[in-house]
């Protein structure tokens, strides 16, 4: 069984184990799309946990209208959304970097590259963070987890214009944070 609508008849028919199957295809892909929402790689985990949780005892309610995976992303950013709300705002960008451990190191790269390569990822949470929640989720949806602009609508169940409207006022956001955090760091080298 390799397609997600078998594995799907095969776990409602009683094999959870195709329903594993499901899990290990997505968890991973899920758990990062989360981690970029919450700021916080405990939180993803545990939205994730959840969501792949109430998957699977609400499956018989999947129509199939979309992908598994859409479905599956609904649940979770529901999920994502109610926690935000329930949670106080995080003390720190430093403190969330720390959470978040999302720091790629390029063993081939020079000390002073990664350093930057590392300065320029903290900006861009920094950036995403101070971003609103229906920004922030469009633009996770489409950059970091690269959703077509059909399957954001559907997630987020928001019209289309509206997608590509808030995608359009998310970049403008990021670009302007961005801009000024350069501005600022050209003054201090000056």
């Amino acid at each position: 069984m390799n397609n997600d609508a078998q594995l799907i008849d095969a776990t409602l028919s009683g094999q959870s184990a195709a329903f594993g199957q499901l899990v290990t295809r997505y968890q991973d892909r899920l758990y990062h799309a989360l981690t970029h929402l919450l700021g916080s790689a405990e939180d993803a985990q545990d939205v994730a946990q959840d969501a792949f949780v109430q998957a699977f005892v609400k499956l018989d309610s999947f129509r199939g209208d979309s992908a598994f995976y859409t479905w599956l992303y609904r649940i979770a950013f529901n999920m994502a959304m109610s926690r935000r709300r329930r949670q106080k705002p995080t003390a720190s960008v430093e403190e969330t970097k720390e959470t978040i451990g999302l720091e790629p190191i390029d063993n081939q790269a020079a000390p002073d590259a990664r350093l930057l390569d590392a300065e320029r990822a903290s900006q861009v949470r920094e950036a995403l963070a101070q971003l609103s929640e229906e920004h922030r989720a469009v633009l996770v949806l489409r950059e970091m987890d690269g959703q077509p602009y059909e399957a954001i609508a559907e997630v987020l169940e928001l019209p289309l214009g509206t997608v590509r409207s808030r995608l359009h006022r998310a970049r403008l956001q990021m670009r302007e944070q961005l801009e000024s955090v350069l501005r600022e760091e050209m003054k201090e080298l000056s």
